[in-house]
């Protein structure tokens, strides 16, 4: 799944972030309410975790924006305050649900994959495609041309984010962020390393290339070979 984390609280963001990545989820984090608001407005996500106080624009307003902006993704709140009103006033905000802090991460998983099964959410991302590869975001599958294709976790998670960047750039730093949760450049190979046994894996075997490297840049995914377009994805 892809999930928005809109939590200025960087403990608790890397806490959420990291436990969503060890089960597979990409997590896009962001710290600012309105930042919250402007991405969950132009990307697609099945599900979005959201602190009510935050910089910039709080979250009861940015949920109203989002619902009145016609996007219908559903939203979880994660928020130290928790009073019988507290909880009412962000449901009939817009919010889906509602989970105060301190919290256990096993629950948030639960209500963030049942919010995930809600129809809306599930008919838009329960798969991606570039020309003839597809990804199966519940089976957690891959497949070119209809054959099988045998990933690791890493790789899957990999594969998903170029996919949902189908086209454009993405850079090392994004690929580091999104994939191994590093903010920080470690000075290693693994995005070089597991690019290459990705490409082995989806392209190799079947002629047409579709992972490419743009020198200097990053990688993108796409069945042309055409110019790519810069990521617009936050960091």
């Amino acid at each position: 799944m892809r999930i928005l984390l809109v939590e200025d609280d960087h403990d608790t963001a890397a806490y959420v972030s990291r436990g969503l990545a060890e089960v597979g989820h990409v997590c896009d984090v962001l710290a600012d309410g309105q930042d919250g608001l402007f991405q969950a407005t132009r990307e697609v996500y099945d599900v979005a975790v959201v602190d009510r106080m935050l910089p910039g624009l709080d979250g009861l307003r940015l949920v109203r924006a989002l619902r009145a902006a016609g996007r219908k993704v559903p939203v979880l709140f994660l928020t130290a305050v928790g009073g019988v009103e507290d909880r009412v006033e962000g449901l009939e905000a817009g919010a889906d649900d509602y989970l105060t802090k301190p919290f256990a991460f096993s629950e948030l998983l639960a209500r963030v994959n049942a919010l995930a099964r809600q129809p809306q959410a599930v008919a838009t991302t329960t798969a991606l495609r570039v020309a003839d590869l597809e990804l199966d975001l519940l089976a957690r599958t891959a497949r070119r041309g209809g054959t099988l294709i045998n990933l690791l976790p890493k790789e899957f998670t990999l594969l998903e984010v170029l996919m949902r960047n189908e086209g454009r750039v993405v850079t090392r730093t994004m690929l580091l962020e999104r994939v191994w949760d590093f903010n920080f450049d470690p000075k290693t190979s693994v995005v070089e390393t597991h690019v290459s046994r990705l490409r082995a894996k989806i392209d190799r075997p079947f002629g047409q290339p579709l992972l490419h490297t743009v020198k200097s840049a990053g990688y993108v995914l796409r069945a042309s070979s055409g110019p790519a377009s810069p990521s617009h994805a936050p960091r």
